[in-house]
């Protein structure tokens, strides 16, 4: 052992004049320089020479999830084990003369491999992230929700069994002291709690996806899910702001999602024209006489006066009044057309709901309301489709001696006077 180079420099710096106790110290100074210089080079070594050749191969692959792994780093961080490797293999042999240095040392090095271990893991997670939101099955559920579960579970388990390697604990100690603060560590992690079981509950009833139309009044949010996550839900708003909303709300609070409307193909119009009711009336000869020019009404005005005709023939009613039988009105006569109208149009969805009907009168008049789905769902071509059904209806009333109610204006007061 007199042939050790730490040996040979001990005795030269003894020779130099140092004092034993110096001696010592400048030796263990130039021990922890040669390990760190080994370290380096190792590093080097590994970053150079390992991770460039893993580069090469992967590049040549035909696999996609291997370039994921590359992207995320996973090779790059598996590079750092080097150093603590060479510490593991050469600590006891550099530091013989200081042994009572030898288990920390090494303990170090074990406490950096499990931090390298987790920055692998977490890298891992992070390319299972990447892989499952490209999968068609799997890109609009909540996958961030999990994988940072998994990740504060990881640095947990990670965290605990580096001090365990640091302080030469055990770490069933460590996890039996941490027993104690369950009571403080539910009150910390509160959300995070919430946050991954309303998750859970999101995704095993199929509640919210990314890309999902939601509108919840109570956050100011209306748009596009962008992003679903343990604690938080984004929704890009129309307008283009983002809501950050609690993930445990959309279980908690009322939301409204509009994924049924984009599944069915079509977007419902629910409007009503209201009619004064002292333009309804009944349809004399000349009414019906020039509603059959109108074309979409000629088919509908032939059956409804023949089946009239015919009830009031064998009824033997009284012509000379209109009130007496059955006899049809402008308001009836306006309705049919407006279907006819609705259903004559290629922006209409023919296979769901489609009906103009009357609501209960009220102070205003009587609402004739329109209720059918365009085949589009994009909100600018379905508001488009909708003006332009009402634009013709509040042009065609008038045609069937009928009057939209408004309020009155200055305007009118004023002719009034005049």
């Amino acid at each position: 052992m007199e042939n050790r180079i730490d040996h040979i420099v001990y005795q030269r710096l003894l020779d130099f004049g140092l004092a034993e106790s110096i001696a010592n110290q400048v030796l263990f100074v130039l021990e922890v320089l040669v390990l760190i210089l080994l370290c380096f080079i190792a590093n080097i070594i590994a970053k150079k020479i390992f991770v460039r050749i893993i580069t090469a191969v992967v590049k040549r692959t035909k696999f996609e999830w291997d370039d994921v792994l590359l992207e995320n780093k996973v090779f790059d961080r598996l590079a750092h084990l080097a150093p603590a490797l060479v510490v593991q293999a050469t600590a006891a042999y550099v530091f013989t003369d200081f042994p009572d240095f030898i288990p920390f040392i090494i303990r170090i090095a074990d406490a950096y491999m499990i931090a390298v271990g987790l920055m692998v893991v977490i890298s891992i997670f992070n390319t299972l992230d990447h892989y499952f939101k490209q999968t068609e099955a799997l890109k609009d559920k909540p996958i961030d929700s999990y994988f940072q579960l998994a990740r504060i579970v990881v640095y947990f388990v990670g965290g605990v069994l580096i001090v365990a390697q640091v302080f030469d604990k055990d770490p069933k100690g460590i996890l039996a002291a941490m027993g104690a603060l369950t009571a403080v560590s539910m009150l910390v992690f509160k959300d995070t709690i919430l946050g991954f079981v309303a998750s859970i509950q999101l995704s095993a009833n199929d509640m919210v996806r990314v890309g999902d139309w939601v509108s919840m009044p109570k956050y100011g949010a209306d748009g596009d899910v962008v992003k679903i996550t343990l604690n938080t839900v984004k929704v890009q708003n129309w307008d283009k702001t983002i809501s950050t909303i609690p993930t445990y709300s959309f279980v908690s609070d009322s939301f409204k999602n509009w994924r049924g409307m984009a599944e069915a193909g079509g977007r419902r119009i629910k409007r009503a024209i209201t009619l004064k009711s002292g333009s309804v009336k009944f349809c004399n000869e000349e009414m019906v006489s020039r509603f059959k020019n109108y074309d979409l009404l000629k088919e509908y005005l032939n059956e409804r006066v023949q089946e009239i005709e015919s009830f009031n023939s064998n009824n033997k009613v009284n012509k000379n009044f209109l009130i007496n039988g059955r006899h049809l009105t402008n308001i009836g006569v306006f309705r049919a057309y407006s279907e006819a109208y609705i259903k004559s149009l290629d922006s209409i969805h023919p296979d769901l709901t489609l009906m103009v009907f009357q609501k209960e009168g009220n102070e205003f008049g009587v609402p004739i309301e329109v209720y059918c789905f365009t085949k589009t769902t994009e909100w600018g071509e379905y508001e488009n489709v909708q003006s332009d059904i009402f634009d013709h209806l509040y042009a065609a009333a008038p045609e069937f001696d009928l009057e939209i109610f408004q309020h009155p204006s200055g305007g009118d007061f004023k002719k009034l006077v005049d």
